[in-house]
């Protein structure tokens, strides 16, 4: 039978999805994609699978196939830098998805280790003979997804290249492979209309989505055929609806899922502690216990501790904690990623390592030269007064005999006293 391709496989396969959930690696299993169809997500992802691990291991394949039949429409995404590779592995997951998905926008550092994801951007031959390759020999249609370039025109020719060597979908993240972590900026949705313009497939757009109006307010400004959202749904599964979640509703929801989809408990805590992250912030005791969670009953111990508290205190609200969040903290709220943090230290001083760049400089020139002192001296002299009114390290405090401890404690304890409350509570700290 002859595979559908574009909009009649986007229509007739994908069932004309919107509403798009990201592949996330280590946090778009099972269990998550269920919670997420059962709040409004037509189309889910499975977590980047690298194709050559996916080959060689078999628990691994296993592991990243796992599914049910409620787990439809279902894209499986690889990455991979051999054609041979991944049309190896594709060739085991066809049968279990209803399409495969290269991943060519990765921008970790792990990426650009193994060359893959965002890093093959300037390898084109290659990239189009990955996707050709898969497009010639797989009984099921290739998708990709990509970053975009900071130049517009060169953004729009990469796109057109993918679905010349037979890409059938592009979802397209609005940022470049260097805006990432505190440096990541706001998608542009000027570059993914200009490549859905240009194109005659589907197009997902990627990058800005924090409520449900976003979504609708992306498709109406790039006229995509569909929204992917990754750290916003990670925060609020129920995201596509107009629903607002109590986190430890929906993380006791999650739970239930996980238990009936098992998964990696660190997938699971991980799910969690993002659900309830500001909640967790105001409820420490919670949060300790999540963090040294080992299994599924435990976090769901720490779960309705969180309740417990916010049901007894939170309705107050005496602390004004809550004044920079939309909701009130025991809401999900809308993911926004921390700005930046300034380079120059506490006391806006020239930092240590550019005033030793300046004396390796000074020494071969002149320019930091001051009446009477010697330009390397000048340096020497400045690095001295630094290092003099730099603050000491100061060192974690354990909370019950104020000897040195650890912030990474689970109980934020020095060893002997973590060891102690361990004991008393039945619950191990990963740290000690």
């Amino acid at each position: 039978q002859e595979k559908l391709k574009g909009f009649e496989f986007w229509e007739k396969v994908l069932g004309g999805a919107t509403r798009i959930v990201a592949p996330m690696v280590d946090q778009s299993e099972l269990a998550w994609r269920m919670l997420s169809r059962k709040y409004g997500a037509e189309l889910c992802y499975t977590p980047m699978l690298h194709a050559s691990v996916f080959l060689r291991d078999q628990q691994y394949r296993t592991e990243g196939l796992a599914s049910c039949p409620a787990d439809r429409p279902l894209i499986v995404q690889f990455c991979a830098n051999d054609p041979d590779v991944l049309c190896n592995a594709a060739m085991l997951a066809q049968d279990h998805c209803d399409a495969i998905d290269i991943n060519l926008g990765c921008p970790q550092a792990i990426a650009k280790r193994g060359n893959y994801g965002a890093f093959l951007g300037e390898n084109w031959k290659l990239v189009e003979k990955l996707i050709k390759v898969c497009h010639e020999k797989l009984s099921v249609p290739i998708t990709c997804k990509i970053r975009v370039f900071e130049d517009l025109e060169k953004t729009v020719e990469y796109a057109k290249m993918i679905e010349r060597a037979g890409c059938q979908l592009l979802t397209v993240h609005g940022r470049t492979k260097e805006m990432k972590g505190p440096m990541t900026g706001l998608a542009s949705w000027k570059h993914i209309k200009a490549i859905k313009e240009a194109v005659k497939i589907p197009v997902f757009a990627n990058g800005n989505i924090q409520y449900k109006s976003d979504v609708e307010r992306c498709m109406t400004e790039t006229s995509v055929d569909g929204v992917m959202v990754a750290e916003g749904n990670l925060h609020n599964p129920c995201i596509f609806t107009d629903t607002r979640p109590v986190i430890w509703d929906i993380a006791l929801e999650y739970i239930e899922y996980a238990t009936k989809y098992p998964c990696p408990p660190s997938y699971a805590r991980g799910h969690i502690f993002k659900i309830c992250h500001h909640g967790l912030q105001r409820h420490t005791a919670a949060r300790d216990l999540l963090g040294s969670s080992r299994d599924l009953k435990d976090m769901k111990r720490s779960v309705e501790l969180l309740r417990d508290a916010c049901v007894e205190t939170c309705w107050v609200d005496k602390d004004g904690v809550n004044d920079s969040l939309p909701f009130r903290h025991w809401f999900c709220q809308p993911y926004v990623r921390p700005a930046p943090k300034p380079k120059e230290n506490k006391n806006g001083q020239i930092s240590k390592t550019k005033l030793k760049k300046m004396m390796k400089r000074c020494r071969k020139s002149g320019d930091l030269g001051v009446e009477g002192l010697d330009p390397a001296e000048k340096a020497k002299k400045l690095l001295k007064i630094i290092e003099e009114k730099s603050p000491k390290k100061v060192y974690d405090i354990c909370v019950k005999c104020g000897n040195p401890g650890s912030s990474r404690c689970a109980f934020k304890s020095c060893k002997p006293c973590c060891k102690s409350r361990s004991r008393e509570i039945d619950v191990s700290c990963t740290m000690h």
